[in-house]
């Protein structure tokens, strides 16, 4: 009787989560300090040297988190890890530690923000690491899954901008998506980064990475 229940019991944490992660929605932008559409010899050539920091950041159009309505909100997660960041993609990679600021939309509430954080975690999973700083700050995030194109901007510590890739993107003719997107999302695509920037605090770094193959559009 005992052992039913306790299935009882994990089933409806199952259910419980998927419903939660059923009734949000909106769209994702990824940006890493390396090419993520690459061909295998490029990323041999970059892997331990760079793709060691991301930025992460989700725009919800519509749901609640943890029985808080996020409609409309924003944030973002930084990210620096001890190596490049390649989950799924058959590299050998040792990227712990990792840590983590997170920076939520300053038009939250309170109650707002601490859920906004509790998604960035939970979304990121182990990708969030160590986190060292959760700030709330303006944050602006546009879109563009058609012409691939995203603007992001959060506070004075993040710029992104990412354009769709052109022919002239292509160096070796054997380009792949290399490296997935480090979280769970739909309909990801690549994105040429235009410009990309951290300048914030909690990292022990800033860095910036423009003009790389390393962005992903996508939603979730």
């Amino acid at each position: 009787m005992l052992r039913i229940m306790g299935l009882s019991a994990v089933a409806l944490i199952s259910l419980v989560a998927a419903v939660q992660a059923a009734e949000i929605s909106g769209d994702y932008v990824e940006a890493r300090t390396c090419d993520v559409y690459t061909g295998p010899c490029f990323a041999n050539g970059q892997i331990g040297l760079t793709g060691q920091q991301a930025i992460l950041a989700w725009s919800i159009d519509q749901g609640s988190y943890q029985g808080v309505d996020l409609t409309g909100m924003k944030v973002v997660m930084t990210v620096r890890a001890n190596d490049t960041l390649g989950f799924g993609s058959g590299m050998v990679i040792h990227p712990h530690p990792i840590r983590s600021v997170i920076l939520v939309d300053d038009t939250a509430t309170p109650e707002q923000q601490q859920a906004l954080a509790a998604f960035a975690r939970e979304r990121a999973g182990i990708v969030a690491g160590d986190v060292m700083r959760i700030a709330a700050m303006p944050i602006k995030l546009s879109i563009d899954h058609v012409d691939m194109v995203a603007t992001l901007t959060a506070g004075k510590e993040i710029r992104l901008e990412t354009r769709k890739l052109n022919k002239g993107d292509c160096v070796c003719s054997n380009e792949r998506t290399f490296y997935p997107p480090l979280t769970n999302v739909e309909n990801s695509a690549p994105a040429y980064t235009v410009d990309a920037s951290f300048t914030g605090r909690g990292l022990g770094a800033q860095w910036s990475s423009p003009m790389t193959r390393g962005a992903y559009l996508a939603t979730f």
